[in-house]
């Protein structure tokens, strides 16, 4: 069975699977990637195996979830993109949700920004979805721009505990 579900000039982007468990500690572990996702890193692998069962069930219930992302040249894990069914982060409403995190020493390589528009290609051309969402701390400049940068819009702003967040949205140019 082939896991690629997305291929681009350095990455594949593949579903994730229980054996990313100890790359996902390495990733959501490190307070720096955490930021601006609320300071509260990880602190066990039982965690990480947690949130991964979560992206499974994601899988069977929505039929798309975050994806891992292997850099090509290297077969390494470096974070994880893609789209997934928010259903908590905006209370009026639930939307397809765009979303990546990337190991630290993987930062500012443009790898989000290549797998964020392959993510967003593939909503909007495979999966024939009518919008799709994001949603970004306002402090957190990376974030900002690279939703910027494959062509978001800039739809406001909204208050996600305590924290105030920019709100991006894009309608399917196709549909």
């Amino acid at each position: 069975m082939n896991f690629n579900i997305i291929e681009t000039k350095r990455l594949f982007l593949r579903r994730i699977t229980e054996d990313d468990a100890q790359d996902f500690f390495e990733l959501d572990s490190n307070p720096k990637v955490h930021l601006f996702l609320g300071n509260k890193p990880v602190k066990t692998i039982e965690e990480s195996e947690a949130m991964i069962a979560n992206i499974l069930e994601q899988y069977k219930t929505n039929g798309l979830g975050r994806l891992a992302i292997i850099e090509k040249s290297t077969n390494k894990f470096i974070g994880w993109a893609g789209l997934k069914y928010e259903e908590t982060l905006r209370k009026e409403f639930n939307y397809y949700d765009l979303g990546y995190r990337l190991k630290e020493q993987f930062w500012g390589k443009g790898f989000a920004t290549e797998a964020a528009f392959a993510s967003l290609e593939y909503g909007f051309k495979d999966l024939k979805l009518k919008e799709i969402g994001a949603a970004a701390d306002i402090n957190h400049i990376a974030s900002n721009t690279i939703l910027k940068k494959i062509g978001l819009q800039h739809s406001g702003t909204f208050t996600y505990e305590d924290t105030l967040c920019n709100w991006y949205l894009l309608q399917n140019p196709d549909l």
